[in-house]
């Protein structure tokens, strides 16, 4: 049995540990081969850009540095499988492909596009009775993806967006004058990531003092009205704003202050609307204010990767592969929680396009009822996500990472 791994989309701290978590699981079966990595997910695929994994992880020494390497060590890609009734030229090619290397197995590591190339190459593969199976291992720090309680990479990106917040508010208060600083962080569509900033409450601080999700609609008045309220009683406010906030018209706030350009997925290339509220604040308000945009730290920022994100990654490429060599194919893994203290998890499958293409918002009882914050009872969600700590392997004062 040869098997192929790939992965798709945005990087995480941790889907590299999925990854080793499905390498490392193959390895103990003695009945797997080959175990191929993918370059550029399914592009790899198309175009046979195949790497052996074992020669390029030998020995215990590599697999724990690619667990502690951000980003997608194999590469990545963004691209959308036509319906296979309108073209199958790709999956012939896919099929084609794997059939060439003798590939029993295919596992790709993605989110919400990823699971729908998952779905429609699994449901292609079964129309022309070919016995290649097809798993999907959930990843994105978006957090929005159905059917699991969260994804991996999320609890990395949660450490790292958190304590970002816990800095710049100190840095804010160290002058005697009044301020504003917006934080723009991920989030299109669903704004799990911006949300878990309520955890600096959870330490004693008052920042945030205002969060705003894409889940809620944004208006530019409220919003003025709101950093004017908190002026009143705190020198320095925090504005913690999702990147896809939108106005009830449906349209991003910040849509002048965008490429307007979109991936191949049709998604727009969002960023902006930290500067747009910073121009606003300014403009009306006349006080210092500045606006960051945490951009892509938010998801290679191995540095502060949660201890509690790498292992289950690990456990879940494992379930992964287990799941396959049971048969299963077509399907997603998920993550269950069994509670917040203790916490724990289980790990199960669900059918890969019931997840495609769909998104999970942020809980409507979560946000405070004027929509500008988080509700503390979604603190016992967040907060065993962050726990413990996978620190960079260091060379030189600096961190190490796998490369190919």
């Amino acid at each position: 049995m040869n098997i192929v791994i790939a992965q798709s989309g945005g990087p995480t701290c941790a889907i590299n540990a999925t990854l080793a978590g499905v390498y490392l699981e193959a390895c103990k079966h003695p009945e797997i081969e080959k175990i191929y990595g993918s370059r550029n997910g399914i592009e790899g695929i198309l175009h046979e850009r195949l790497v052996d994994l074992r020669s390029l992880l030998p020995d215990a020494e590599q697999v724990d540095l690619l667990c502690r390497t951000p980003s997608t060590a194999l590469g990545s890609c963004r691209v959308k499988l036509p319906l296979a009734e309108e073209n199958t030229t790709p999956y012939e090619t896919i099929h084609n492909a794997l059939k060439a290397h003798s590939i029993d197995a295919f596992f790709y590591i993605g989110g919400n596009d990823s699971m729908d190339t998952v779905a429609k190459l699994s449901a292609y593969l079964t129309s022309v009775n070919s016995p290649i199976r097809v798993i999907g291992i959930p990843k994105t720090i978006d957090n929005d993806l159905m059917y699991t309680d969260h994804t991996p990479g999320f609890g990395s990106a949660v450490k790292y967006v958190t304590t970002t917040l816990a800095e710049i508010a100190q840095d804010s208060a160290v002058y005697n004058l009044p301020s504003v600083t917006i934080v723009e962080i991920m989030g299109r569509d669903a704004g799990w990531l911006t949300a878990s900033t309520c955890l600096l409450h959870h330490n004693g601080l008052e920042a945030p003092h205002l969060i705003y999700l894409p889940e809620i609609p944004f208006s530019t008045e409220r919003f003025m009205s709101d950093v004017r309220r908190m002026h009143a009683s705190h020198k320095s406010v925090i504005v913690a704003v999702s990147e896809g906030v939108r106005l009830s018209e449906g349209g991003y706030a910040a849509d002048d202050f965008q490429s307007g350009e979109n991936d191949a997925f049709g998604h727009k290339y969002l960023a902006g609307v930290g500067k747009y509220l910073e121009n606003m604040v300014r403009k009306h308000l006349g006080c210092k204010v500045r606006s960051i945009e945490l951009n892509v730290m938010q998801r290679c920022a191995a540095h502060l990767a949660s201890e509690t994100d790498i292992s289950e990654s690990l456990q879940v490429g494992a379930c992964a592969l287990c799941t396959m060599l049971e048969g299963k194919s077509g399907c997603m893994m998920t993550l269950q929680r069994t509670g917040d203290a203790p916490y724990g998890i289980t790990i199960s499958t669900v059918e890969a396009q019931r997840v495609a293409n769909r998104i999970r918002l942020f809980p409507q009882e979560w946000i405070t009822p004027d929509g500008n914050g988080v509700c503390d009872e979604a603190i016992p969600y967040f907060l065993p996500l962050i726990q413990g700590d996978r620190q960079p392997i260091m060379r030189n004062g600096m961190p190490v990472h796998f490369t190919l």
